[in-house]
């Protein structure tokens, strides 16, 4: 299987990068070379990004799309100039400034809440300007959390490799993009050649069928999956989510729920596209137009997954057994359903898995047997490029309209791009927060982590977030992951508290 970039690919030769950089660089350019049948879609994207095996199971890859946040970003453009490389193919390189800035209203252009924030900045700015790389500042109303942005902007699409100096880029495989995490010298080298070198994991596919429940989100869908088989579980694989309650997901949630692949260390996590993808896609910035998008959906179309493909691992779950979660310890894989009570380290499967449970119910200052419902709380978040979107922010707000966040809790919203804040703002929803008790903030990666600002230290949080593991918020903040209805619910409840009554109360 080959595309035009591999005819057009050579990094000594100006014609060649002056082809990539005039075409449009969309996976629907690819051409097929033979039918492939008995196949699962990451087969066939695999195949046709594959130029050569370099040896055994690992292939040099085409990479369509990298992105680079100042985090990571500044690091890989500062290594090209002193190296004395260049872009191979700019077009193909979006730079965003998300990461360090301060997510506080008002915020100035090199504003972070990390030491390092400003250099890292104007490193990014700077390089991104000097090599005519598509630039997203903090300020263009195009920003926002790169995994957000992404699908949002049609930077990610269907069929594609996309890769990022952050793991969690796994999130745009909810519109069928192979996309994963890279390191600093792997995004140097992509930068150079628009190459890289994979080994070829092995398929998962995981099918959550059935009707999820009132209050039960994606967030409780990815966070039972990791509970159940545990956060090593994806290890080694390349997971397609499917199943009847999957294809019933709207493409925002679908992005939540490949958000958390990389916390079951599953380093792609996808769902093929469909009908619902291509009506998400279709009029973004960088979608294709006119005829190149009827091609690219035909092309599209043609990566389903084959009926009697093999998957290495097949993992079946009932929607109906899945209640509303929450992480009880310093792992996603210590979440329960909301209703239940703490578990016992002795009854854990091993004595490392022991040692491990009695160290989070230490740090997290919880007791075995005790219910997590009524457990009082310090503070809630809602943002991150997990539970962020316009429809997470909807669900949210269904449930504190009319409602306070109870004295004392901090509430803090970080949108996850800007437009999103502002089609929340057009809503009305920004009111809803604000008259909640909510601090209502500029879009970015704002406390997910813990980027130098100690605004959770201490302190027992419920989150939207997608880690959980000692200090990621702050030092000794013990953080709760939850859906946005939950983090809502807690919020208003000062405790630990189960969305689903607050929400019936509106229908």
């Amino acid at each position: 299987m080959q595309c035009v970039f591999i005819a057009l690919f050579n990094t000594s030769s100006d014609r060649g990068r002056s082809a990539l950089a005039e075409i449009d660089c969309s996976p629907h350019l690819m051409q097929r070379g033979t039918a492939m049948s008995g196949l699962t879609y990451f087969d066939k994207v695999w195949a046709d990004h594959a130029i050569r095996t370099l040896e055994g199971s690992t292939d040099l890859l085409q990479i369509d799309r990298l992105i680079l946040h100042e985090l990571g970003g500044s690091q890989v453009l500062h290594a090209m100039a002193r190296a004395g490389r260049k872009p191979d193919s700019r077009a193909q390189v979006f730079t965003i400034i998300e990461h360090l800035i301060a997510t506080q209203p008002g915020r100035g252009p090199t504003d972070s809440p990390s030491p390092s924030g400003f250099s890292m900045i104007s490193t990014t700015r700077a390089e991104a300007q000097r090599w005519q790389l598509n630039f997203i500042d903090y300020d263009d109303p195009r920003q926002g959390i790169a995994h957000v942005a992404a699908p949002e902007l049609g930077i990610a699409l269907p069929g594609s490799t996309l890769v990022c100096c952050d793991s969690h880029t796994c999130t745009v495989g909810g519109i069928g993009a192979v996309a994963w995490g890279i390191g600093v010298s792997e995004a140097e080298h992509v930068l150079a050649t628009q190459t890289l070198a994979q080994t070829r994991p092995a398929t998962m596919r995981v099918s959550f069928n059935g009707k999820l429940g009132e209050g039960v989100y994606a967030k409780d869908m990815i966070l039972a999956l990791i509970a159940r088989l545990g956060a090593a579980a994806g290890i080694g694989f390349a997971v397609e989510f499917a199943g009847d309650a999957v294809a019933s997901l709207p493409v925002e949630a679908r992005l939540t729920l490949c958000n958390m692949s990389i916390e079951f260390q599953a380093k792609y996590g996808f769902v093929p596209p469909d009908d619902v993808t291509f009506e998400y896609l279709a009029g973004r910035a960088w979608s294709p137009k006119g005829r190149a998008w009827d091609e690219a959906v035909a092309y599209w179309r043609s990566l389903r997954t084959d009926d009697g493909a093999h998957f290495g691992r097949e993992v079946s779950i009932d929607c109906a057994s899945i209640a509303p979660q929450l992480s009880w310890g310093t792992s996603p894989q210590h979440s329960i359903d909301i209703t239940a009570a703490v578990p016992d380290p002795a009854e854990a499967a091993d004595a490392e898995a022991r040692d491990l449970a009695a160290r989070a119910l230490a740090y997290m200052q919880l007791s075995p047997g005790t219910p997590l419902i009524g457990t009082p709380i310090d503070a809630v978040y809602i943002g991150s490029c997990t539970n962020a979107r316009l429809s997470d922010l909807r669900e949210a707000a269904r449930i504190l309209r009319g409602r306070r966040v109870k004295p004392g809790v901090q509430a803090v919203c970080v949108p996850g791009s800007t437009p999103v804040r502002q089609a929340a703002e057009a809503e009305g929803i920004d009111r809803v927060f604000r008259e909640a008790g909510f601090e209502w903030h500029e879009a970015g990666c704002g406390y997910c982590g813990h980027l130098g600002d100690n605004r959770f230290a201490d302190q027992r949080v419920v989150s939207t977030t997608n880690r959980n593991f000692e200090g990621r918020q702050g030092p000794r903040t013990r953080t709760h992951l939850a859906s946005p209805a939950t983090v809502a619910a807690s919020a208003v409840s000062g405790a630990i508290a189960d969305p689903r009554p607050l929400l019936a109360s509106h229908r």
